[in-house]
Parts: C-alpha cells; sequence; structure tokens
C-alpha cells in the first residue's frame, strides 16, 4: 500500500476494535485496522453471536416439546444439528459483513494480517504487519491502540484435542450430537453449551472448582440456577475438580474429585470452559515499557500502558471480559486521546452481565454479599415471576429480581436477576445506576402493564416494605 501514515493504528477488530476504528474516523482521525482473521473478532464469529444463535434454536425446540402446555400440538419434535450449526455460521457471516461495511463507510483502512509493534519514538508508533509469515507493510500511527483479545485457557491434562475434548470453538460446530456430555467450568460459556446441549437431549454434567455454580453472581441466584438446572435433568458437582482424561477412541472417562471423593465419568465429549487468556504473544510487547499481568495487558483508567502512544483494550485488558466492556473502553480511549470535554472513565459497577442459559441470568452492581462486606447499611428487594402476569401469561413462573440498596441513601448497589428475558431488562437497572436514580425515583417510576419489567419496580417496593403484588 502507498499510505502507510496514520493518526491512529488499532491491532485487533473485535468488538473494542472495530468500534474504536469507527468513533476514531468519525473524530476525524486518519485510521488503519489491522486484522488477522475475522472482522468483529471472537465475539461476533466465535462467541457472543453464534452461540446466542445455538441458543436460540434450542430454546424453540423447548417449547416444541412444550407446546401441550400452550394448547398446541407439536408431535414427535425433532431437530437438524448440521441445519442448526448452519443457521448459526450464517448468522454470524452476516454480521462479519456489517462489520466491513461500517468500517468501509467510515473510510477505515483495514489491513488483513498479523500486526504487532515495531518500535518508534512517541508520535511515530510503527506496526509491522504480516500475513502466512511476509512482511506485508509497515504503518506508522500518532497512536497504536492494541485489541488482540483473549483465548480459551487450557489446564495441564486436560487440553483440548478438538476431537473428544472440546475448545468453545468446537463446540459452536459440533459434528456429532454427544449423548453423555461432561462441562468443565460454570461461568457464562461453560453454562450456555451446557444448556444448549442439554436442551436437545445431550446427558450432560457440570464440573465447577467453586463452591456453587455461576459463582461471580449473587449466591440466591446461582442457588436458584442450581435448581432449575437439575430440574431440567443436568448433574452440577459443585467444589469438583477434574483430576484427569482418559481419552478412548470415541470417549473419555473423566476421573472427577469431590469433596477428597474420587469417581469416573465416562461421556461422548468434554467442553473445557475454565476462563480466558490474554493474546499477548508476538505483538511486539518486547522491549517495551508495557506490563503484562497475569497474561492481561496493565493499562490506566484511560487504556494507557506505561509505554507512552500506545494503548490496550476489551479482553486483552482486566475484566469483566465482556464485548460491551470493549467497545465502551475503544470509545472512551479515542474521545480522551481526542480531547473531548466530558469523557469519564469506565466504571466496572455499572457494566451488566449476561449469561443467557435456560433461564436467563443477568446482573449489575454489587451482591448482597458484597455490599455488606463494604460496609453499607444493606435494604433487599424480592419479586417473584409467579406474582407477575405477563410471566404466567408466558408460561414461564420460574424466576427472581432481586435488588440491593444502600439503606441511608437509597442508592441502588446492584440488580440480580434470573428468569426469561432478564437479560433484556437489565439494562433498566443499568440506565439507573448511571444515573444514580434512588429508590424513590425508582418508585416514581410508572412501569407498563402486562409487562416482565413490573417486577423490576415491584423489586425496588419490596426493598422499603412497600410492595403490592407479593
Amino acid at each position: 500500500m502507498s499510505d502507510t501514515n496514520f493518526d491512529v493504528v488499532i491491532v485487533g477488530g473485535g468488538p473494542g476494535g472495530y468500534v474504536a476504528a469507527i468513533r476514531a474516523a468519525q473524530l476525524g482521525f486518519k485510521t488503519a485496522v489491522v486484522e488477522a482473521n475475522h472482522l468483529g473478532g471472537i465475539c461476533l464469529n466465535w462467541g457472543c453471536i453464534p452461540t446466542k444463535a445455538l441458543l436460540r434454536s434450542a430454546e424453540i425446540f423447548h417449547y416444541m416439546k412444550h407446546a401441550k402446555d400452550y394448547g398446541l400440538s407439536c408431535d414427535n419434535p425433532s431437530f437438524d444439528l448440521d441445519a442448526v450449526v448452519k443457521r448459526s455460521r450464517g448468522v454470524s457471516k452476516q454480521l462479519n459483513a456489517g462489520v466491513g461495511h461500517l468500517l468501509k463507510k467510515n473510510k477505515v483502512t483495514v489491513i488483513d494480517g498479523w500486526g504487532k509493534l515495531a518500535g518508534g519514538a512517541t508520535g511515530a508508533r510503527k506496526v509491522a504487519v504480516e500475513k502466512d509469515g511476509k512482511a506485508v507493510t509497515t504503518l506508522t500511527g500518532k497512536y497504536v491502540i492494541l485489541a488482540t483479545g483473549a483465548r480459551a485457557r487450557e489446564l495441564p491434562g486436560l487440553e483440548a484435542d478438538h476431537k473428544l475434548v472440546w475448545t468453545y470453538r468446537d463446540a459452536l460446530v459440533p459434528n456429532t450430537m454427544p449423548k453423555k456430555l461432561l462441562v468443565i467450568g460454570s461461568g457464562a460459556i461453560g453454562i450456555e453449551f451446557a444448556s444448549f446441549f442439554n436442551t436437545l437431549g445431550a446427558e450432560t454434567t457440570v464440573v465447577e472448582v467453586m463452591d456453587r455454580v455461576l459463582p461471580v453472581e449473587d449466591p440466591e441466584i446461582s442457588a436458584f440456577a442450581k435448581k432449575a438446572f437439575e430440574k431440567q435433568g443436568m448433574k452440577i458437582l459443585s467444589g469438583a475438580t477434574v483430576k484427569g482424561l482418559k481419552r478412548g477412541t470415541d470417549s473419555v472417562t473423566c476421573t472427577i474429585e469431590t469433596k477428597g471423593k474420587t469417581e469416573d465419568i465416562t461421556v461422548d465429549r468434554v467442553i473445557s470452559a475454565v476462563g480466558i487468556v490474554g493474546n499477548v504473544e508476538d505483538i511486539g510487547l518486547e522491549g517495551t515499557k508495557i506490563k503484562v499481568e497475569k497474561t492481561h495487558i496493565v493499562t490506566n483508567e484511560w487504556s494507557e500502558t506505561d509505554e507512552p502512544g500506545v494503548y490496550a483494550i476489551g479482553d486483552l485488558t482486566g475484566p469483566p471480559w465482556l464485548a460491551h466492556k470493549a467497545e465502551h473502553e475503544g470509545v472512551i480511549c479515542i474521545e480522551k486521546i481526542a480531547g473531548l470535554k466530558g469523557v469519564h472513565p469506565l466504571d466496572t459497577s455499572r457494566i451488566p452481565g449476561c449469561t443467557y442459559c435456560h433461564p436467563q441470568v443477568a446482573s449489575i452492581g454489587l451482591t448482597e454479599e458484597k455490599a455488606k462486606a463494604a460496609g453499607y447499611d444493606v435494604k433487599v428487594g424480592r419479586f417473584s415471576f409467579i406474582g407477575n402476569g405477563k410471566a404466567i401469561a408466558l408460561g414461564e413462573p420460574e424466576g427472581l429480581i432481586k435488588t440491593v440498596f444502600d439503606g441511608k441513601t437509597g442508592e441502588l448497589l446492584g440488580a440480580h436477576m434470573i428468569g426469561a428475558e432478564v437479560t433484556e431488562l437489565i439494562q433498566g437497572y443499568s440506565i439507573a445506576k448511571t444515573l444514580e436514580t434512588t429508590e424513590e425515583e425508582l418508585m416514581h417510576t410508572v412501569f407498563p402493564h402486562p409487562t416482565l419489567s413490573e417486577m423490576m419496580h415491584e423489586s425496588v417496593l419490596d426493598a422499603f416494605g412497600k410492595v403490592i403484588h407479593m
């Protein structure tokens, strides 16, 4: 390419990278994105989006099996796994093309290749780009943003072989429907895949090293989730570790230790979902001042590394490792570089988390346990789905909305939800936290009837002894 000088060079075209690029272009920066694989990154191609497409198919299959509950008939419902996967891949392909269109529309230069820092002083950072081991070009940017993302963590002895032991990428394109499945890890990724395969009929066991399923959630929500999963036929082993895997021709015997007792479980496939590690290798960090801790780049509140002119965003940096966090981080980073007024550092307590299992789980802010540990005078409200007309009409009467407040100031400290469509409802509490809304303002808010959102109102009322419908 003839022109290799840019204001901003972004290494990585995932949610953080491409959003930062678009915002940079909007602000008049000459911008380039270097992407080695797929625009949209893991989230769009191998994570958030395709898993939701799979889970949607599973959800519809669930309703087909329960058609009688709605006065309908659907005899002997079945599924075509290849067609389910094909639909999921098609959704990702469509959105991948959409990202390319957005970058082109905003006049962002996209370079196909692997980018890494190649030296240079402040004001003239260089990024070398390679493709298939051959040099493509070297870009010069006043600012460089590293957004190379993360990949699945692999534990010694439990490494994926992509045939019997799957990573999330393998689980997205299964070539067989396992009759028996073991999932290692009950975070969002593990539980979503467990929910998908369990709904389609796999005898599913989940092993979690912590003392409860979905361990980052409020303990009350975790307990509710465990009961719901077990009711669906899932086996949950908490406080357990997989000590070894003995791989056969078409099965795996898993040795599991729970509270000092060991048992062997033989399954067709294993999914390893034990966290992520940052993609910090081979991106030119050597010889720079950039610090790496536990495989993730250290930055300040503006995404600046210790190397002048170099920034890092998204899963490459600290938690929470979420696409929407990466996107917002990218915008903040660029707007700070541009010197815009009113730019605020990212407040992670205002970032919602969602898990798209059945039932769905969503949360924001402090759990009751953590709020008490922080010294707050805590008031807690709860409202069950069984008390909501819309939930009953939907045939989804199992669920809970829990709110946590500072009893002295009325500040909303956290909200924790499980049940139908809570991943859509949580944004209401996200707005409330961003606006620093008090319990009084939430109480004075009129929620439409009949909606699931009414439960959000009732949970607030319950925290202060004013609940109506329970």
